[in-house]
């Protein structure tokens, strides 16, 4: 069975790991593990988005709130190497562009363990946004990149990126 953590901080991570959760949890093969790191946390409405989405309650909770882009990224770091050296996934699957996603690829990749980028290649090209840094990051050292549209296949190849690193998968 392939163990693979699913990881999501914020309302629209959770849009995108819906359907990969549900895929993964009527293959065979697959053991889906949800991980909420709770950078973007409030009980009632994740509560209710979890339901509309048909998601189950999180396996794992990192209780991350709010705070700098550091505190977030170290606590997040720190939480979710906890859970990697009790049980390492086989896979972990970061979305999007957030601090938490940064965060768990580093903390994932530090112990050699492989990872998916889901909205791989995406671009703003303003080093002042937070989230630029955290793609380009998470970009960098991800095994695998999950694009959602040709120009950011287009943006990867443009970085020097491995061909068999990136597959289109659209939004």
């Amino acid at each position: 069975m392939t163990t693979i953590h699913l990881i999501a901080a914020a309302r629209p991570n959770f849009m995108k790991v819906a359907p990969l959760y549900h895929a993964l949890h009527a293959a065979s093969w697959a053991k889906p593990v949800l991980v909420h790191t709770g950078q973007h946390y409030d009980a009632n409405m994740s509560d209710s988005f979890f339901e509309e989405l048909g998601l189950p309650k999180p396996d794992h909770h990192l209780g991350i709130g709010s705070g700098s882009h550091a505190e977030q990224t170290a606590g997040v770091m720190v939480a979710y190497e906890k859970i990697l050296l009790e049980a390492p996934p086989d896979w972990t699957v970061v979305v999007g562009d957030v601090n938490s996603t940064a965060a768990c690829t580093l903390a994932a990749k530090k112990l050699c363990l492989r990872v998916a980028h889901l909205e791989a290649g995406l671009r703003s090209r303003d080093w002042r946004m937070p989230e630029e840094i955290n793609r380009m990051v998470t970009d960098a050292i991800a095994d695998v990149l999950w694009t959602p549209s040709p120009d950011a296949d287009e943006n990867l190849r443009n970085e020097g990126v491995a061909g068999e690193r990136v597959t289109f998968v659209g939004n």
